[in-house]
C-alpha cells in the first residue's frame, strides 16, 4: 500500500485532484495490505474532497474492516452507503458478512444473509 500511497500524496503535491478510481487503488491497496485504519481514512478524505464513493469504494473499505476484525465499522459503511442511495452488491454483502463472522457477530451475519436474500 506505500506505493499507492505515494503515487496519491505525489499527485496531491503535483496540485492533481484524485477522482473515484484513485481513491479506489488507494484504499483496495490498503485492505490488501490490512492498513484497515489508512482505508478509512482515505474515504473520510476523498469525502471531506467532495469526491463521491462508489459501490467499489465502499466494497474496498468494507473489506479493510473485514481483515481489521472491525465488524461494527464494517456495518456502519453498508447503512452508509445505503443512506447514500448506492445498492450494495453480492461482493458488498460477503465483505460485511465475513466481517461480521470474524469479529464474532454471528448474528449480525446472519441477519445480513437474509438481507441479501431478500434483496435478491
Amino acid at each position: 500500500p506505500d506505493t499507492a500511497l505515494d503515487l496519491l500524496a505525489g499527485m496531491k503535491e503535483r496540485g492533481l485532484e484524485p477522482d473515484v478510481i484513485t481513491y479506489n487503488a488507494a484504499i483496495s491497496a490498503c485492505e490488501k495490505g490490512s492498513r484497515t485504519d489508512t482505508a478509512l481514512d482515505l474515504l473520510d478524505e476523498m469525502k471531506g474532497r467532495g469526491v463521491e464513493p462508489d459501490v467499489i469504494t465502499y466494497n474496498a473499505a468494507i473489506s479493510a474492516c473485514e481483515k481489521g476484525s472491525r465488524p461494527d465499522a464494517a456495518l456502519d459503511l453498508l447503512a452508509e452507503m445505503k443512506e447514500r442511495g448506492l445498492e450494495p452488491d453480492v461482493i458488498t454483502y460477503n465483505a460485511a458478512i465475513s466481517a461480521c463472522e470474524k469479529g464474532s457477530r454471528p448474528d449480525a451475519a446472519l441477519d445480513l444473509l437474509a438481507e441479501m436474500k431478500e434483496r435478491g
